[in-house]
């Protein structure tokens, strides 16, 4: 962000982009939970659950 915006931002529009950079130099969290596991494992919708069918 240039120094001119920064000068005319309001200090709500200031605590925001300080949030919002503090957030994205946070370490994130690896992606994937088990859903994703099972599409690339290519494992049909359910078939890791039998208990779920009917």
């Amino acid at each position: 962000m240039t120094n001119e915006n920064t000068q005319n931002e309001t200090p709500i529009q200031r605590a925001l982009r300080q949030k919002q950079e503090a957030i994205a130099a946070r370490e994130q969290a690896p992606r994937g939970g088990a859903f994703q596991r099972e599409q690339n494992k290519r494992i049909g919708a359910g078939k890791s659950r039998p208990w779920m069918t009917k």
